[in-house]
């Protein structure tokens, strides 16, 4: 990397002052949560959630990638002769799916949360700062004045919203996309109980 960005980053991190590298920590952890959500939520497939259960049925499927093909694969797993209560055999083996989707979803949440107020933190105190300064006149020896000093200590606030507001429409995207995988899940446990309950009928008649 070029030595001089580097030191125009150093440059950045000092003048928001102690709060800048938490700042920069957070928006790590931020971009990782939600990079594994979405690597998560990956559907894995456009086909339809009773046209995947109809080829896996029939021995079709050839791949089995994605949360939905593999939702499908494991309730086709429950589909056994003279076993009872299917749909609670379901839930129960498909319950795994809901605690991989919602992981990191908390995290990313507080992230977004918090980025905001340290950033004002910083701002709060560079102000606190600034003002101090008022009483010998050392903000006038450095470049800008008071408003330079003032432009300092909004660099937090701008830090904590550039990592937040980012990380909240993802998030958003991400929770919209979570809520549809659970309702085909819950399509999907629907079917294959139909599946059972019309087995069971022909094998009565």
């Amino acid at each position: 990397m070029n030595p001089g960005y580097m030191e125009q980053l150093s440059d950045y991190l000092r003048s928001g002052g102690f709060v800048m590298i938490p700042l920069v920590l957070l928006a790590a952890i931020l971009w990782f949560g939600l990079g594994f959500r979405a690597y998560t939520l990956r559907r894995g497939t456009t086909k339809t959630v009773r046209r995947m259960i109809e080829r896996q049925k029939n021995k079709q499927q050839q791949r089995i990638q994605g949360i939905i093909p593999k939702a499908v694969s494991m309730a086709l797993m429950e589909l056994k002769p003279g076993v009872p209560d299917i749909r609670h055999r379901l839930t129960a083996r498909l319950a795994m799916f809901d605690v991989e989707m919602e992981r990191y979803s908390v995290l990313t949440k507080a992230v977004v949360a918090i980025a905001p107020l340290l950033g004002l933190l910083g701002t709060v105190s560079g102000m606190i700062e600034t003002f101090d300064s008022l009483g010998d006149m050392s903000l006038f020896a450095q470049s800008g004045g008071i408003a330079g000093g003032i432009s300092l200590a909004l660099f937090t606030t701008q830090m904590g919203l550039a990592v937040a507001i980012p990380g909240l429409l993802i998030g958003r995207v991400l929770d919209q996309r979570q809520a549809t995988l659970q309702m085909e899940i819950q399509k999907i446990k629907d079917i294959v109980a139909s599946m059972d309950a019309q087995r069971e009928q022909h094998e009565i008649f």
